[in-house]
């Protein structure tokens, strides 16, 4: 015996309770005549009579009051669950997973992204470092975190900070012994601390602009690490020139602990932007994430 349609008996528990095919009809949207051609229907596959039917009334005969008092709560509980997953549509909740260097992390995404989560506690964060290029549909990320002009054209940008600058510095007591680099040329000459990036072919380059053409430098020096704050750390130990963002660095420059030198080599640049593919369907937690993050500042240099 072939199962019956859900509609089909969602229409029998109808006119089950309200024991008249015209009050059951009108509460479905059909008329009577069809609600009772889709009845008589279910009884024909099922076998057996469901419904008492007189001129003046309908009642439920002992097979359908046996269906009825156990349909009627499993339909019931169909569609609370429906319902439940229709206010999960609307609700933020779920897991955002983003992909993005510790500086972003620390200084953009979880400062703005801590409230919201005091606030949604249905949401959950997943924060993964990395310096990568990292393709986040392949890793199934939700979202990167990367400077403007290296986002992919494919992706969907949105601006999370102001324009940057990157600066190097060294501390004093560096510079008193080995010198100042007035060109970026001179830091051949100079121990620097290198950044080792596993997508950008091994050590990063240090780049910089002298108004007509872009210019790259790889250094060379005692120490190499493969993320930023080591970096700082070996700058104020007097380990070498450091090439890190302005906005880290600009504190401990007006503290007097870092000079920074060449800096009319290192023009500002594109910020960060949060991307992610144009085709995604977002999630009510994932816009609430783009929407707190979005920068809508004027830039900064």
């Amino acid at each position: 015996m072939p199962l019956p349609n859900l509609n089909d008996l969602a229409a029998f528990v109808a006119v089950g309770a309200e024991q008249s095919f015209t009050r059951a009809a009108a509460k479905l949207g059909v008329t009577p005549s069809a609600l009772s051609h889709t009845v008589r229907g279910l009884e024909e596959r099922l076998g057996v009579r469901l419904l008492a039917r007189t001129t003046r009334s309908v009642a439920p005969t002992e097979a359908g009051q046996r269906l009825l008092a156990s349909l009627a709560p499993m339909l019931d509980e169909i569609q609370a669950q429906i319902a439940a997953l229709s206010d999960l549509r609307d609700r933020p909740s779920g897991t955002v997973r983003i992909t993005a260097d510790e500086h972003a992390q620390e200084t953009l995404l979880w400062p703005r992204l801590r409230p919201v989560l005091r606030d949604y506690p249905d949401i959950q964060l997943e924060l993964i470092t990395d310096y990568g290029l990292s393709d986040i549909v392949a890793e199934r990320y939700d979202a990167g975190v990367r400077l403007g002009e290296l986002v992919a054209k494919d992706m969907i940008a949105v601006p999370i900070g102001p324009s940057m600058r990157m600066a190097v510095v060294a501390s004093p007591g560096y510079l008193e012994a080995h010198g100042t680099p007035a060109a970026p040329s001179d830091l051949t000459r100079h121990r620097c601390i290198n950044l080792r990036l596993p997508t950008h072919g091994g050590l990063y380059a240090w780049e910089f602009e002298d108004g007509r053409r872009d210019v790259q430098v790889r250094v060379a020096g005692q120490v190499t690490f493969n993320s930023i704050h080591p970096m700082l750390e070996a700058a104020l130990d007097g380990f070498g020139l450091a090439y890190l963002t302005a906005t880290m660095v600009q504190p401990l420059v007006d503290q007097g602990r870092l000079v920074s030198v060449l800096s009319e080599w290192l023009p500002p640049f594109s910020g960060y932007h949060l991307y992610y593919p144009s085709r995604r369907q977002m999630t009510p937690a994932f816009r609430l994430v783009v929407d707190t993050l979005r920068y809508s500042g004027q830039p900064v240099f």
